[in-house]
């Protein structure tokens, strides 16, 4: 779902959608050619993406620093070496050298990979991040949360 300035607010179910078009507080904006919804009196397209026609001001999303979120950003894998078993959160600037609880300082390591970075930076190691942390947006959630992306939702979603 879009806000009427096209920026993605949320993924909704085409119930909602349909309601929200049928209430006439939305528009179709791309919708998948082969499926219809019917009733007895009206036929709607099977909607992709929706807009709605009034802007809605959204508060600013931010989102919580905690172990799941920098899982989920990292798409649970280890940054170091790729795994996605026995996963542990890691300070990327040690918390014995000042490092803090931030997002541009937290990752994901497996357990070997933690232990072998040790009380050293990723550089010291010689152990190089796959992805440099930073603080995730809202949208970024929406893609995990999509799974598969439609090929239309990709210049909504700044892909």
């Amino acid at each position: 779902m879009l806000n009427q300035n096209y920026e993605p607010l949320t993924i909704c179910s085409v119930r909602r959608a349909i309601i929200l078009i049928y209430l006439d507080k939305a528009e179709v904006i791309s919708a998948i050619d082969t499926k219809e919804i019917r009733s007895v009196y009206r036929r709607f397209q099977y909607p992709s993406i929706v807009r709605l026609v009034f802007f809605v001001r959204v508060p600013f999303k931010k989102i919580i620093l905690s172990r799941k979120n920098i899982l989920r950003r990292d798409g649970h894998r280890c940054q170091y070496c790729g795994h996605t078993s026995n996963l542990t959160v890691d300070h990327v600037i040690p918390k014995s050298r000042k490092g803090e609880d931030t997002w541009e300082n937290l990752t994901t390591a497996c357990v070997k990979c933690n232990n072998k970075k040790g009380d050293r930076t990723p550089e010291e190691a010689k152990m190089p991040l796959r992805n440099i942390p930073k603080r995730p947006s809202h949208i970024t959630f929406i893609k995990n949360f999509a799974g598969k992306i439609d090929e239309d939702w990709k210049p909504y979603l700044f892909m």
